[in-house]
This record gives C-alpha cells, sequence and structure tokens, in this order.
C-alpha cells in the first residue's frame, strides 16, 4: 500500500498509525526480563521502565494495580523482573507501551543460578586460568581508579594509597556502580584507562552492598572487557564475603578497596625499613667475608713457610745437598761393587786363559793342518809340526816319533831317611 504513496496522494496520519499499531498487535504476548526504575502509581495502574541490563536500552510498562501487587515480594527501584507482557501502540498518541499481564521477579536463588551457570561458561573458555593473569609493576607510575561519585571506596583508596607513597598519581573516572547503567559507564571507563599509555594500574573499586547491587560486576560484558584488558587490572567489590565474577578474572583481587590501595601501592615505610635491613645484612655478611679472609691471611702468614721464607730455602738446599751425597755414595758403592766384580772376572780369565798356561812352560804343539798334537803316536815320521811358546813359535821336524817314557815315571823313588840309616 505504501508504494501507492506519492507527494501528490499522501497517507493521512492516522492511517499510518493505524497500520503500525496493526503490525504490533500481531507480535502478541511475551515474556520479557529487565530491571524496574522510575516505578511510580496513579489511581489504578502501576508505571514503571523495564531497562535491559547490558544495554542503554528502555520500555515503558502500564501493570494494573492488581496485577503488581499479586507478586510477591513486591518489586522495587532496581529488582530484576521476568514481565509476561502485550505490546499495545496508542493511535492517538503514536506512543507504545507494554501491558504487564504477570510480574515474576528474579530471585537470589535464580541469581546464583544462572551466576554459576555464566562462571561454568567463562570457566571453560580460560578466562579465570591463573596463567594469563599479570603480575602488578613494583610501583606504578599513574593509577586509574573507576569507582562511584563520592564514594566511601574512592576515599579509602586515595587515602590509603597516599598515605603509603604520597607521590603516587591517580586518574579517577566516577561511574555509575549500580543499576542499569552500571555496566555501560564501568566497561567505557575501563577502555579509556587501558587506552592510556600512562595508566600502569586499573582499580575498580566499590563498596559493599545486596547481590542485586553487585550484578553489574558479574555481568557477562564487562567479565570479558576485563579479560580483554592490556593493563593489569585489580577488583576491589564489595567485603571479603563478597565474590562477583570480576574478582576471578581480574588480575588481582582485593578484599576490600583499603585491600586494595596496599596491594597496589608499595608502603614506603617498609620500603624503607626493607632497603636498611638488607644494607645491615649485606654489611653483616660483607664483614663476616672480611673476617674470614683476614683470618685465613693470618693462618697462611703464620705458616713456617711465609714466617721465615729464607729457613724454608735452606731447608730445601740442605735436603739437595744430602740426596746429592747419598747419590754419590750410592754410585761411587755401586762402582766400587762393580770394580771389584770386574777385577775377579779378570783374575778369573786370567787364571782360565791359555796364554797364562804358556806363561808358565808350557807348550801347544799343532799338526799342519792346526789340530793339537795330544799323543807321539798320531804324528808321521817327517811331519812338520808347530811349538807355540809364551811369546813365540817353533817349526819342527819330527824324525822317529817312537814313544818314550816319561822321566818321571822311570825315575826311581828315593829312599826315606829311615831307609838311608839302616843301609
Amino acid at each position: 500500500m505504501t508504494s501507492k504513496t506519492s507527494p501528490e496522494s499522501p497517507l493521512p496520519i492516522r492511517t499510518v498509525l493505524q497500520m503500525v499499531g496493526g503490525w504490533i498487535g500481531k507480535l502478541g504476548t511475551v515474556w520479557v526480563e529487565g530491571q524496574i526504575t522510575d516505578l511510580s502509581a496513579r489511581g489504578g495502574t502501576v508505571f514503571m521502565t523495564l531497562r535491559d541490563p547490558v544495554a542503554n536500552v528502555s520500555a515503558r510498562v502500564t501493570a494494573p494495580r492488581g496485577v503488581y501487587e499479586a507478586t510477591m515480594p513486591r518489586p522495587a527501584d532496581g529488582a530484576r523482573v521476568v514481565v509476561h507482557v502485550k505490546p499495545d501502540f496508542w493511535v492517538n498518541k503514536g506512543s507504545f507501551a507494554f501491558t504487564a499481564l504477570e510480574i515474576r521477579p528474579i530471585g537470589v536463588g535464580e541469581l546464583l543460578a544462572r551466576l554459576e551457570r555464566l562462571r561454568q561458561l567463562l570457566a571453560a573458555e580460560g578466562l579465570f586460568n591463573a596463567d594469563r593473569k599479570r603480575r602488578l609493576p613494583f610501583l606504578p607510575g599513574t593509577v586509574g581508579l573507576i569507582c562511584g561519585r563520592d564514594s566511601a571506596a574512592e576515599r579509602d583508596v586515595l587515602e590509603n594509597s597516599r598515605r603509603r607513597w604520597p607521590a603516587v598519581r591517580f586518574k579517577v573516572e566516577e561511574v555509575a556502580v549500580q543499576g542499569p547503567y552500571a555496566v555501560g559507564e564501568v566497561t567505557e571507563a575501563l577502555r579509556k584507562f587501558d587506552a592510556d599509555a600512562e595508566v600502569e594500574v586499573i582499580v575498580i573499586a566499590r563498596g559493599g552492598g545486596s547481590l542485586e547491587d553487585l550484578l553489574p560486576f558479574s555481568d557477562e560484558t564487562l567479565v570479558r572487557s576485563v579479560a580483554a584488558c592490556r593493563t593489569p587490572v585489580v577488583s576491589a567489590i564489595g567485603h571479603e564475603q563478597d565474590s562477583p565474577l570480576l574478582d576471578l578474572v581480574a588480575d588481582v583481587r582485593a578484599s576490600t578497596p583499603t585491600d586494595a590501595a596496599k596491594k597496589v601501592v608499595p608502603d614506603v615505610g617498609e620500603q624503607l625499613t626493607l632497603v636498611r635491613q638488607l644494607r645491615d645484612r649485606g654489611r653483616r655478611v660483607l664483614g663476616g667475608w672480611l673476617d674470614r679472609e683476614m683470618s685465613w691471611l693470618t693462618s697462611v702468614r703464620s705458616r713456617p713457610s711465609l714466617a721465615d721464607p729464607v729457613r724454608e730455602l735452606e731447608r730445601r738446599a740442605e735436603q739437595a745437598e744430602a740426596l746429592r751425597d747419598r747419590a754419590r755414595r750410592s754410585l761411587g758403592g755401586s762402582l766400587d761393587r762393580a770394580e771389584d766384580s770386574l777385577s775377579h772376572l779378570r783374575a778369573r780369565l786370567v787364571a782360565l786363559s791359555p796364554a797364562a798356561t804358556l806363561e808358565r812352560g808350557y807348550a801347544i804343539v799343532q799338526d799342519p793342518s792346526g789340530e793339537v798334537v795330544r799323543l807321539a803316536k798320531d804324528v808321521a815320521p817327517g811331519s812338520v809340526l808347530t811349538i807355540r811358546l809364551s811369546d813365540d813359535r817353533l817349526t819342527v821336524r819330527t824324525e822317529d816319533p817312537t814313544r818314550t817314557e816319561d822321566p818321571a815315571k822311570t825315575r826311581k823313588p828315593r829312599k826315606k831317611a829311615s831307609d838311608q840309616t839302616a843301609s
């Protein structure tokens, strides 16, 4: 039908609004979830605004007083509810709103169950792993603080940090820390600090509150934004017993805003004490080492080799002379024994030598062939024999090789003196 319109033949506004109302009416009834704000009652009708807890989107809702009062407990501003609504479009005003047919508050048990399912989902993705968490710098130059407007958490962090280290600098972003705008404002401040090169640590701080008040810090969008930050993030939400999902994904979890100041900024007094203790420890260690080295040096100097080095040289010289004399005596004795042994051997050789026999008056007779003649019968008559004496040789010719008796054998024995006397 819109294709038939033209500047010359436009549709009346009532017709268009009636068409819009007809399209909206075709939607039927739906269940929606949101957070109640701007709650008010006039006559028999209750008016409220239902906001999306994540996006900056809202819609007007009207509920008959009977429907509102039938809800137990009755929802108030900030309550999370599930509403069975029917969309309505008022043609006369061109306005849109939902009419509530039934309201169901989301109880604590349901909220906890949803948070547990979200926690398991994010844990399975590894967003809570310890190996992805970063260490805080020892002394950050600038700290980014995200907190509520004029909140006690802001004062706790700033005062305790400056008391611990007066020179620390802060950049503060005051945002909504509960309600429908909390997630968007905290996420935007987080992204702003993460893009700032001067900010070295980001602290997200909020005081205590109910489970519903702390729900923005368990929102999936905020948790994923913290996981994607390049700057270390410290979570300081509520008290010790409070544990939103932000505590699990942050690099450091502080139990309170005051504890966050202690974790982010070192105490100058403690550091000076530590420096003094380390300096004293270094002095003690160095003094002990010097004492040990001096004791060792004194012990070395007291040794005879260093107390009287000349005496040691003299002792060594005496040892060398003694060894030299001992070697000379040992060598002299060995030479004397060798000389005696050689003299004895020479005497034995001389005694057994044929030359010595010849010197005693013996001679060696040899035939022409050089053989030694031992028996006269072995020599033929007229043979030329060689007689070898001690210092010369004779050549003789045999004439009669007849055997003669040994004069010693034919010599008559001498008579004894007794025999001569008797004769």
